[in-house]
């Protein structure tokens, strides 16, 4: 999505996106727990505000927690209006359960003129990815792994999701999951640590 330097002594760093899932964030977060591993969640504001025990917990166990949006919309499509008035819709629904976000990943990475500057004015950093799982397709937990164990590397950002957003043709999370237990393992084996983006 964007250039990023990548050095040997970064972390692997798992994000996900369009949860929390009372089903499946769960699942997901005993999987990091058991793997001692830390990710950064960005949630549609609105499902965090409605599931505050689980971003509690997120936050608990050692994640981050970044804005995503409350209308899951393509900047480029829509005014810098909208896009402020969304934004802080969403930052007060996060602030609701805790999260001062410094962290900003947009739906489907899409930026607007107005977005790197309102950024700024909320001091928040945009959060882009290197690694795609592609995972809202519903593929395999395997397939997801093949296509993207090449990239899996110190400085890299896996985009993944643990709920279930605009256009995504899977009813679950299970391979995603699956997939984040491989990763792990991974990670292990390659001696790369995960860790929340910083």
């Amino acid at each position: 999505m964007a250039n990023r330097v990548l050095t040997s002594d970064m972390p692997l760093m798992l994000t996900f996106d369009d949860g929390p899932d009372p089903v499946w964030t769960p699942r997901l977060l005993d999987v990091l727990a058991d793997g001692a591993a830390r990710a950064t969640f960005f949630p549609i504001a609105f499902r965090a505000a409605a599931q505050p025990e689980l971003i509690a917990r997120m936050r608990a166990e050692g994640h981050r927690v970044g804005l995503h949006c409350h209308e899951h919309a393509r900047h480029s499509l829509r005014s810098a209006a909208w896009g402020r008035e969304d934004a802080a819709h969403a930052l007060t629904q996060l602030a609701s359960v805790g999260v001062k976000p410094t962290l900003w990943r947009t739906p489907w990475g899409d930026t607007a003129g107005w977005t790197k500057p309102l950024a700024r004015e909320h001091g928040l950093t945009l959060v882009p990815w290197t690694v795609d799982t592609h995972d809202w397709r519903g593929d395999s937990a395997e397939t997801m792994f093949q296509s993207t164990v090449g990239g899996l590397r110190s400085g890299a950002i896996v985009l993944a999701h643990d709920g279930l957003g605009p256009g995504a043709l899977r009813a679950h999370a299970r391979e995603t999951i699956e997939y984040t237990s491989r990763v792990i393992a991974h990670a292990q084996a390659e001696e790369l640590e995960l860790e929340a983006v910083a």
